[in-house]
């Protein structure tokens, strides 16, 4: 399997793409539905990129909304910087996509990494989110307790320089389908030839392997710095808005206390389901259960 290029990470089907500027970057958009319908904005995880949604976006379009599936800076057909990969960025990446797509706010859809990125912009940036959808996400602050990421050795061996990068691009990028394998549920079909394909490919387009490590590097090494524990202050501010929070009963890379967010930090109505046939990766093991999930809670909240 050779590396992927950028071309390759565009996928072909019922969507378009573009690139827009924001936050000083230019980051890769896919999309589906009408213009002027609701804007829901897809943020995707580790190790993945936009292609993740493909089962969501011509659903969520079908229903009235404008379904958009972003890849995150340092992903994908999106900018690496340098730097940047800290929640505050992410946040502010997030609210400058929302405005340069020409909406005042929108539902934001965020898986793990991305699930961070969503509840950090309903807090950071609340003018721009009106509901917060997240998958195998818990609240940072709940995520950032101890011992709550089952995948603790990934966590700390991603600290090291130089090593965690190398170990991506091996052969191949097997170890991307073996993550991806881990964090499923056992016996599951996830990941199919296609998806490991696809998500091996886009990691080897250097530097993506060092801006994804980047976004984990921050979330241990902030921990004792000023930066780390002005972002838990700001992230006790309590979420205004609609919560729905999912997570996989199998979840292989996320503990299963840390799905649960205490009223405190949640002023909105908040909906918890547990999706018991589903791993870390819901929305690809068990696309029909989270489709049908995340558009009744679309409909609940009366766009």
């Amino acid at each position: 399997m050779s590396p992927a290029g950028v071309s390759d990470l565009l996928v072909d089907g019922p969507w378009s793409h573009s690139l827009v500027a924001a936050n000083g970057a230019r980051f890769h958009v896919a999309e589906c539905g009408a213009a002027d319908d609701p804007l829901v904005l897809f943020l995707h995880g580790f190790p993945e990129f936009w292609w993740a949604w493909r089962h969501q976006l011509p659903v969520v379009a079908a229903a009235g909304y404008r379904a958009v599936a972003m890849d995150l800076r340092g992903y994908g057909a999106s900018d690496k910087t340098p730097r940047g990969y800290d929640p505050n960025t992410a946040a502010a990446d997030v609210s400058g996509v929302i405005r340069s797509l020409g909406a005042g706010d929108a539902v934001i859809v965020g898986h793990g990494w991305g699930g961070f990125a969503a509840w950090s912009a309903a807090v950071l940036a609340p003018k721009q989110v009106r509901g917060v959808a997240a998958v195998s996400a818990p609240h940072p602050l709940m995520l950032m307790r101890s011992g709550q990421l089952k995948s603790v050795a990934h966590a700390g061996w991603f600290q090291l320089p130089i090593l965690p990068e190398r170990r991506l691009l091996a052969h191949d990028g097997i170890h991307i389908e073996q993550m991806l394998r881990a964090w499923s549920a056992p016996g599951g079909s996830f990941p199919d030839a296609e998806a490991s394909r696809r998500y091996r490919a886009a990691l080897q387009v250097w530097p993506a392997p060092h801006c994804a490590l980047e976004y984990h590097r921050w979330f241990v090494r902030s921990r004792l710095r000023p930066d780390g524990r002005r972002y838990s202050a700001r992230m006790r501010t309590p979420i205004a808005v609609p919560v729905l929070q999912v997570h996989g009963a199998m979840d292989g890379a996320v503990n299963a206390t840390s799905m649960t967010t205490p009223a405190g930090l949640v002023e909105g109505p908040l909906r918890h389901q547990v999706l018991t046939s589903a791993g870390h990766f819901p929305h690809e093991e068990t696309p029909e259960l989270l489709n049908a999930l995340l558009l009744d809670w679309l409909a609940s909240l009366g766009e």
